[in-house]
């Protein structure tokens, strides 16, 4: 069975650019958004790059961010922080106990008024534990933290960035780490459990800085060593 992958806030930069690669990759996504109207345009404007790039089977939808997540296997979280807390209680009666979420916000400081290039420290740790915390009836993954948006809308190259995987469920763990794998260039890293999240999120505010220091847009990072 192909699963249908729901990205939440996928009108936004990182969930646009991961709707776009695993749609490529022949997944069913649903583009959530708070607006039906945003969701459509974006569904619709995806469609038009993916058949550009010759992926005329791909299958993109709209949809309010709830009926997004109760129609997925795999819901993505991609949506600022700020915004996190009630973008999960809105969409909680749309996820089932044997759904998967995975968690792709990074608690950066611009969503106090701070700098995109320092990060806040949630309560629970990370934005993925926080998430856990609200869904503890859910198996919850952090990954994609570290892809550059920019590399992602770029379906014509490879992405040259490694994904850290992390959650405390080894099944959820691996199905992400497989989808990880399906976008060209990427390789995916068992990062361990949940908690390393809070390490891995941070690596994005210092890509941010190197990204603004190079005059880049799509600084991805490797791990040397790893089989």
């Amino acid at each position: 069975m192909t699963l249908t992958l729901a990205f939440i806030g996928g009108t936004g930069q990182q969930g646009f650019g991961l709707a776009l690669r695993f749609a490529a990759a022949g997944y069913p996504v649903v583009i959530g958004s708070r607006e039906s109207e945003k969701a459509a345009r974006a569904a619709e404007e995806a469609c038009g790059i993916l058949r550009e790039h010759g992926y005329d089977e791909a299958s993109v939808e709209g949809a309010v961010n709830e009926d997004a997540a109760s129609v997925a296997d795999v819901v993505f979280l991609t949506v600022p922080f700020f915004a996190l807390i009630d973008t999960v209680k809105g969409i909680e009666g749309g996820i089932e106990s044997d759904d998967v979420v995975v968690d792709v916000t990074v608690p950066l400081e611009t969503n106090v008024g701070g700098k995109p290039t320092r990060l806040i420290r949630p309560w629970a740790g990370s934005s993925a534990e926080t998430v856990a915390e609200l869904l503890p009836d859910v198996s919850v993954v952090s990954a994609f933290e570290n892809v550059s948006a920019a590399a992602l809308r770029k379906l014509d190259e490879e992405v040259d960035c490694d994904v850290v995987v992390c959650s405390d469920d080894d099944e959820a763990k691996r199905l992400v780490m497989d989808l990880a794998e399906e976008i060209p260039g990427v390789r995916a890293i068992d990062g361990g459990p949940l908690e390393n999240a809070r390490i891995v999120e941070s690596i994005t505010a210092l890509l941010i800085g190197l990204n603004m220091r190079y005059g880049k847009e799509d600084v991805g990072v490797r791990f040397t060593n790893v089989p």
